[in-house]
């Protein structure tokens, strides 16, 4: 993987083999920057990265400028990469390992934008409780975005506050915002 834009642009960064990962494609990365580089003062916002893997989205925020990045993933081994590469870069990653679902039942972090990249085997009413906690849990600050990387065999249009999604290759992107 390699880091797209910013302080790192153009750093590659080898994960572990052994970690239970499947990095965002750079292609899908550049494309969901660039629709929140029209939204977003990067150096000005809060993230929250749910189930991080190798981080790989956390890096691409920090390389612009995010200082605050708090990355959730429940496999030691992604959580430890994390910490190795943040340190390495001095990158501002806070690094929580949690099951996901068990951390948004119990955060009151409220962030900008809240990235979430599940298993895209998850079934549907996984995907469902995502959204349902965030919102419930009002984890998202004013004008905020929630955003699902899943399959495109996957259709989360129904679930509530749902706004639109955006296909790359066989990446999928939906964003939910408070009504």
């Amino acid at each position: 993987m390699r880091i797209i834009s910013g302080l790192y642009k153009s750093r590659k960064i080898v994960a572990p083999k052994n970690l239970p990962v499947r990095p965002t494609t750079d292609m899908a990365k550049e494309s969901l920057f660039n629709i929140l580089n029209n939204r977003f003062y990067f150096d000005a916002i809060s993230v929250l990265d749910l189930f991080a893997g190798t981080g790989n989205i956390s890096y691409e925020f920090a390389s612009r400028g995010t200082q605050q990045i708090t990355s959730v993933d429940q496999d030691y081994g992604c959580i430890k990469f994390i910490n190795q590469i943040a340190e390495k870069f001095n990158m501002p990653i806070n690094t929580i390992k949690s099951d996901v679902f068990k951390f948004l039942e119990k955060s009151t972090l409220q962030t900008h934008i809240v990235f979430a990249d599940p298993p895209y085997a998850f079934p549907e009413e996984q995907f469902a409780k995502i959204p349902e906690l965030v919102f419930q849990n009002n984890l998202l600050l004013e004008d905020g975005l929630l955003i699902i990387e899943h399959s495109k065999h996957t259709d989360l249009s129904h679930l509530s506050q749902f706004s639109y999604s955006k296909s790359y290759g066989g990446n999928m992107f939906s964003f939910f915002e408070a009504n």
